[in-house]
């Protein structure tokens, strides 16, 4: 049931970016394996460029791609992170247009809020969800800052970046010290 619904997610974004389908129609019939979720995913590219469920007891995927543990928090928060972090194997030129395809779809709310509520509600709608998640987002960068605070400052949890800058430097300053003092016992010897 939830590959039907990511199919029909994915295939919705890709009839809504031309290019998309027209990338992923060269490579009719390979089929993409997606591992890392709670479920395994198998697709296969049709003849239209769009996705469909593939059969688990067919042929080995031309492409896997295996998602972080933390893939579902990196797509709400940082899209980028999850990318540089799925690791992709199989077909080098299916590998490079799905990662094309698939980080360059974008989907457009607004436009798909407006088909049933109007074009001025659904601008409206997608500013308050947008001014909702930079809400949170700046929510979650505060307690993050203010715990690495406690930790560092109060608690005495972890180390301050300048406390180890300095202990650094007391160490090349040492290693430097102690390579001199090796130096003048040779002299001496």
């Amino acid at each position: 049931m939830l590959n039907n619904l990511l199919v029909r997610v994915l295939n919705h974004l890709i009839v809504g970016e031309a290019w998309a389908g027209e990338r992923l129609r060269g490579f009719a019939g390979q089929r993409l394996a997606i591992a890392g979720g709670p479920f395994p995913i198998l697709l296969a590219v049709t003849a239209d460029g769009l996705f469909e469920v593939a059969d688990m007891a067919a042929a080995e995927p031309a492409v896997t791609i295996t998602l972080p543990a933390d893939f579902a928090a990196r797509l709400l928060v940082d899209r980028n992170s999850l990318f540089a972090a799925a690791k992709l194997s199989g077909s080098a030129d299916f590998a490079e247009t799905l990662a094309f395809v698939f980080r360059n779809l974008h989907w457009d709310a607004e436009e798909d809020l407006a088909n049933f509520v109007g074009d001025i509600a659904a601008h409206r709608l997608v500013q308050a969800g947008q001014s909702a998640f930079a809400w949170q987002k700046r929510a979650a960068g505060n307690l993050a800052s203010n715990v690495a605070e406690y930790a560092t400052e109060e608690a005495g949890l972890l180390a301050a970046p300048r406390d180890v800058q300095a202990f650094g430097a007391a160490v090349s300053t040492l290693r430097d010290d102690v390579a001199r003092l090796e130096k003048r016992l040779q002299r001496l010897a």
